[in-house]
């Protein structure tokens, strides 16, 4: 058979129209904006420059999604998912984990190489919090700029799935909201930089005695402190028992937020291999111990007036903070996207996630319901399952997914072509 035989009898698949691929184009200029921006450490003139990038990007996402999505009936299409080399782990998913993990190390340590950008925010910065821009001002816009456009691709690709629908708008609102408006002004108010959506001991700070000693000067502050601790300890077991880990790991917590959209692409990679789950059992229940014996003895350290577990819990708490809050969630969590999936971090990492699974497994009405008899074993569930949870094997042998992992996304059901799956309370 002849190279042009094999070429008719297996086509390589169109996964990109004309416009679409002017669409990337419109968006990749925006993105080279920044990426100019970076480089002449300020010599191009802000806002001009902002808006713009900004602008070509917004303009790609949509005419990408009017192209992909809305010119064809209402339905999940995921088409060409493992020949594309950005979501197969080809070059171009390498390329953008390589340069996705150097923004990062970047970001967390050398900041200074970043100044390009600082200064390409500071307009932006001094609107909002009166006063100039920083590093995670910079990282914070374009984490909520990524869930924002990302969020309405996302919306659309799922518009004919209500669960969907309003999953998209919620994660969008508090990563624009809670994450990036209200703290900016609580800033230019001369209040405390506060994060309601960020909670103990997933914001591993905010239960330390420096957290409490920097809230002190503020009625806000330290209400919020409480707030967090209460959430956690009452409000997030009561939550869980109604709604599952989905109340916050897939409708507000912005790392989610970022997988569900940015992340979307690269669900399918997450590793569905039972020595993948022995390892996330393991990691996860082991940093969430980590956290609690890292908050108590820096908490046991102040009773004790710096006494001999001092040389004990700074070491902890800096230890915790690279590896754990700088490392894991933010360079491997995100810069690896391309190459792990979308949820490394929230499955192996985060302790947020690992103290509500527990409640989500042992006592919750959450769960997925099957209908074995309707199987047929396509794999799509277990495909598209970003916390790597086998979902076909539970619904072959008819039985509930119940599982501490499961972040209640909804995505198994919504791709499954039989209905098998419910998301039920």
């Amino acid at each position: 058979m002849t190279d042009a035989s094999l070429s008719l009898a297996h086509p390589t698949p169109a996964l990109t129209s004309r416009a679409q691929k002017i669409a990337l184009a419109l968006g990749a200029v925006g993105a080279l904006l920044l990426v100019l921006a970076w480089a002449s450490g300020g010599a191009l003139s802000p806002i001009p420059a902002l808006l713009l990038s900004v602008g070509l990007m917004s303009a790609g996402v949509w005419l990408f999604v009017r192209e992909e999505y809305l010119r064809h009936p209402a339905g999940i299409r995921n088409n060409g998912v493992w020949f594309s080399s950005l979501g197969a782990r080809g070059v171009w998913g390498w390329v953008l984990g390589v340069w996705l993990t150097g923004f990062y190390v970047c970001l967390y340590w050398f900041p200074r190489y970043l100044q390009g950008l600082i200064e390409l925010f500071t307009p932006l910065s001094r609107l909002l919090r009166a006063r100039d821009a920083d590093q995670w001002f910079v990282y914070g816009t374009l984490y909520t700029l990524a869930v924002v456009l990302m969020g309405v691709k996302f919306f659309f690709k799922y518009r004919h799935n209500a669960y969907q629908r309003v999953r998209t708008l919620s994660v969008v609102f508090f990563q624009l909201v809670f994450a990036w408006l209200l703290p900016g002004l609580l800033v230019r108010l001369q209040q405390p930089e506060i994060y309601f959506s960020y909670f103990w001991p997933l914001s591993y700070y905010q239960g330390t005695p420096m957290a409490y000693k920097s809230y002190a000067g503020s009625e806000l502050g330290s209400l919020y402190f409480f707030f967090g601790l209460a959430m956690f300890f009452i409000g997030s077991p009561v939550l869980t028992y109604f709604w599952g880990k989905r109340w916050y790991c897939s409708w507000v917590c912005g790392c989610g937020g970022l997988a569900e959209t940015a992340g979307d692409p690269f669900r399918h990679l997450s590793d569905k291999r039972l020595i993948a789950w022995k390892i996330e059992r393991w990691m996860i229940y082991g940093i969430l111990v980590f956290a609690f014996l890292m908050t108590a003895l820096l908490w046991l350290n102040v009773a004790l007036e710096r006494g001999i577990l001092r040389q004990l819990s700074e070491p902890f708490y800096r230890v915790y903070a690279f590896a754990i809050g700088a490392v894991f969630s933010g360079v491997v969590g995100v810069g690896f996207y391309p190459l792990l999936g979308s949820r490394v971090w929230c499955r192996f990492g985060c302790p947020m996630a690992a103290w509500l699974g527990i409640w989500q497994r042992k006592k919750s009405r959450f769960r997925i319901t099957t209908n074995g008899g309707q199987c047929i074993s396509c794999g799509n569930c277990s495909v598209y399952c970003e916390m790597g949870i086998d979902v076909r094997a539970y619904a072959q042998r008819g039985q509930d997914v119940v599982r501490a992992s499961c972040v209640g996304c909804g995505i198994c059901a919504a791709v499954c072509p039989r209905g098998v799956l419910r998301l039920e309370s």
